[in-house]
């Protein structure tokens, strides 16, 4: 089968009953408000938008402040012969001037360490050429939708184990009418045949097996409310609220109907766009990978004071203005490894699209035929049970003309029973299936 054309099963009552729609629809939007996974992956994307602010923030200018103070001891000294150099000179000027005005002085030995000396400046940083951090901020961006699609896959998902559940409360909630109907039956049939037996028209067995069946019924109906309220429950778990709290009861869907709508009808699908953006992310990692051929330019201004004993005026204040250039022309081949590894990831995520494509193609066929199934069995309940209602209405008339046996009509009313939950079974399954079909299609709107 051409997936690309194919016939898409909808819901006919969704076009004819808004109440319907409003209902399950309210539900929905209320399970992605209440959903704890999709509240945690809210604030995973809520992360990786701050995560691409901080990446945005590298290409302006960054300032700090840097403080440094020196205390030194020891360490090597550079000697200056001062008084070599200037005593003769002294004392000749002290013998020529007849005075003591030019004392002798002795050589110094200058520490290089310097001692109660401080730094302190702004510093001001801005990057004029730098490939890498381009990079990063469009890895990051794309982050940011793999996010995004991440949160579309959980609400998805949701919607339709959402409608699943709904349909299968519903389902259950019918299957308790069918069975109290009956239970009133077989109650009424107790009091046709007590009536008879008063009248010697049938034996005391009758009564036996019409309290049996009573008791059989009641049997039957109060698993069925048991197995309605587990499904209320979980209904109510998908919405995380409290489990017994009551759900609303749509009693609409009553028919099935095939619309048929055409294109590539997997092509939305979460799963596909997650490999896409892995792939493009992949690209810009690759891009990052290669940028080492591209020398990394930034400029700087330091605004500062240094001096000795904290002293602070125009002799110790400064600026200090520089541009700077790295640029990596041998790194042993790492640059290439990481190029290769790259580029094996591309194949990977590839290979891993086109097995999830092919994965998403299978279940879209299988929920298409599966559907198709239900429906066929659907129409197929419909007719046995207008049979069912037609034979068990002729042998009530048969029996109280005293033509067949009380177990004929008893096994009559069984078919009538069995085929109704069948027929109830079957129409709730087209819903069901459905709803996996369009999970399959990814067609369902998000944002209503």
């Amino acid at each position: 089968m051409n997936i690309k054309v194919v016939a898409f099963l909808a819901f006919s009552m969704y076009a004819n009953s808004g109440f319907g729609q409003t209902i399950l629809d309210g539900y929905i939007q209320e399970g992605f408000a209440k959903n704890q996974s999709i509240q945690q992956q809210g604030i995973a994307l809520e992360k990786s938008i701050y995560a691409l602010k901080e990446a945005k923030s590298l290409f302006l200018p960054n300032v700090a402040f840097h403080t440094d103070y020196f205390l030194a001891d020891g360490g090597r000294t550079v000697d200056f012969p001062a008084g070599d150099m200037l005593n003769p000179v002294y004392g000749t000027l002290n013998q020529l001037t007849n005075s003591s005005n030019f004392p002798q002085i002795e050589n110094e030995s200058i520490l290089l360490n310097p001692n109660n000396f401080y730094d302190a400046k702004f510093r001001t940083t801005l990057p004029l050429l730098n490939r890498e951090i381009a990079y990063n901020r469009r890895i990051k961006r794309e982050q940011v939708s793999l996010q995004q699609v991440e949160i579309a896959l959980y609400k998805r998902e949701l919607a339709k184990e959402i409608k699943q559940a709904y349909f299968q409360y519903l389902q259950s909630d019918q299957s308790i009418k069918i069975y109290e109907s009956a239970l009133e039956l077989v109650i009424e049939n107790k009091r046709i045949n007590e009536s008879l037996f008063a009248n010697g028209k049938v034996n005391r067995t009758v009564l036996f097996r019409a309290d049996n069946e009573i008791a059989r019924y009641i049997a039957l109906l109060e698993t069925s409310r048991q197995n309605t309220n587990s499904a209320k429950a979980y209904f109510n778990f998908l919405l995380n609220r409290d489990l017994t709290e009551s759900i609303l009861i749509d009693d609409s869907y009553r028919d099935v109907a095939i619309a048929i709508q055409d294109g590539d009808v997997i092509s939305q699908r979460e799963e596909l766009g997650k490999l896409s953006i892995a792939a493009s992310i992949n690209k810009q990692v690759e891009g990052m990978s290669k940028s080492f051929i591209v020398p990394k330019i930034s400029t700087f201004l330091d605004l500062g004071s240094q001096g000795f004993d904290w002293k602070f005026d125009n002799k110790t204040r400064y600026s200090f203005f520089g541009v700077s250039m790295q640029w990596e022309l041998f790194g042993a081949g790492k640059n290439t490894y990481k190029i290769k590894q790259v580029e094996l990831e591309n194949r990977i995520i590839q290979s891993q699209t086109d097995y999830v494509e092919q994965q998403l193609r299978l279940h879209l066929t299988t929920a298409i035929n599966s559907y198709r199934a239900s429906v066929v069995s659907y129409n197929s309940a419909v007719k046995a049970y207008g049979t069912s209602q037609k034979y068990y209405s002729d042998m009530q008339k048969m029996y109280r003309e005293n033509q067949v046996l009380f177990i004929e009509l008893l096994d009559a009313h069984n078919q009538q029973v069995q085929a109704e939950l069948q027929l109830n079974i079957s129409l709730f399954d087209t819903y069901i299936k459905s709803a996996e079909i369009e999970r399959a299609n990814a067609t369902f709107n998000l944002n209503d």
